[in-house]
């Protein structure tokens, strides 16, 4: 029976097994290191055996492992405070989940209840979750892997960027619209700002709640703290998970002080939600953000990644910040084994002709540098 022969085989996976990781790179057991430019999914803020998160962590669980809501923490108001801080402006109260598709099922529940709506609105392409509110506002699920027979409400789709869509969606029923700022799992499609600052025009017009997705955009990714600021837009609602703990799992749903008035006790739950090992690790990341100044890290190598990243097979490049999509002639998964045996590490995207790259917050001009000499030296021909 083969190491892995009691796993349930759903994730399709890579020829590569770290053992141990060590800033941006991975190594396995036979010595083999690659440059992770995939950080698990975006999870990989601070890379790997950041000396701050591991000593955060290993103290928060000497001292106390876990307690769950029913008692206040001090790293718990630590961690809300720090995040609400680090958040946009008027999304002051906090409530700590544990996963992305956690945070959002609860906006989604928070914006049907507090409007007495039915209806949601969510953009085509959109990944905004697995579970069953999350899955019905993601595009595609229903016909292929949702495993729900009806879904919690109704979905409204409409196009990327079509402003007239988005017009005639939004409605007198509608208790809220749902977007990514960046369509992570869709090949790092950025909205233009004039679709962003639309969403929240209709809902104001219309009295619906807008809920920025920011599982995968937010904490540092698009080189501000959260794509509400890089598009300049004020949501009543917005979710955080992944990059959030450093591979801690932990997630958040932030909102405003009038929703959260409106929340009684036992409105939303969770065991787990606001452990101290969870919120020992959210406030020392955003700590590291701000004190090693990432976010301007941010920008400077996603801009070189910008201009020096289309050669070899690439052709173009979308996305903002770390969340960038590679757009590929020949289809991205060869491109991804490709670099793989070249040791870097990057994934794919449900495009299949874009390469998604969501490296660690730490990383440097010269491993841009290696990504590009990677890409010259494939042979795009072999590839088709």
């Amino acid at each position: 029976m083969s190491p892995a022969a009691n796993l349930s085989e759903v994730y399709p996976t890579v020829p590569f097994a770290p053992s141990a990781g060590q800033g941006v790179y991975l190594h396995d057991e036979t010595g083999r290191r690659v440059l992770d430019l995939y950080g698990g999914h975006a999870v990989a803020s601070l890379g790997y055996g950041h000396p701050r998160l591991t000593e955060a962590i290993s103290k928060q669980a000497r001292e106390l492992l876990f307690q769950s809501n029913l008692m206040a923490l001090r790293i718990r108001d630590e961690a809300a405070e720090r995040l609400a801080a680090f958040a946009p402006e008027d999304l002051t109260r906090v409530f700590f989940v544990n996963s992305g598709a956690e945070a959002n099922e609860n906006a989604l529940k928070i914006a049907l209840q507090a409007t007495g709506r039915s209806t949601i609105v969510a953009v085509e392409h959109a990944f905004h979750g697995r579970t069953a509110a999350a899955a019905a506002v993601t595009w595609g699920s229903e016909g292929s892997w949702y495993g729900f027979p009806t879904t919690p409400f109704e979905v409204r789709f409409v196009p990327r960027n079509d402003i007239a869509a988005l017009h005639e969606a939004v409605s007198h029923d509608t208790a809220g619209v749902i977007i990514e700022p960046v369509q992570g799992v869709a090949g790092a499609f950025d909205f233009s700002p004039e679709f962003m600052k639309t969403a929240r025009e209709v809902c104001d017009l219309h009295g619906s709640l807008l809920i920025l997705d920011e599982v995968q955009t937010g904490v540092g990714r698009l080189g501000t703290p959260f794509g509400a600021d890089l598009y300049d837009v004020q949501p009543d609602m917005l979710t955080t998970a992944k990059a959030l703990g450093g591979g801690f799992p932990c997630a958040a749903l932030l909102m405003t002080d009038p929703l959260a008035a409106d929340l009684g006790a036992g409105a939303m739950g969770s065991t787990f939600g606001g452990g101290p090992l969870a919120c020992a690790a959210i406030k020392t990341i955003l700590e590291v953000i701000q004190e090693e100044e990432l976010l301007a890290q941010v920008r400077k190598v996603a801009a070189l990644i910008q201009a020096k990243c289309v050669c070899g097979p690439v052709t173009g490049i979308q996305g903002a910040g770390f969340l960038i999509g590679l757009k590929t002639e020949p289809p991205a998964s060869r491109v991804r084994d490709a670099l793989l045996e070249n040791n870097i590490l990057t994934g794919t995207s449900a495009d299949p002709h874009v390469l998604r790259l969501l490296p660690p917050l730490i990383l440097e001009d010269q491993h841009v540098d290696s990504l590009v000499q990677a890409l010259q030296e494939l042979n795009c021909e072999s590839l088709q």
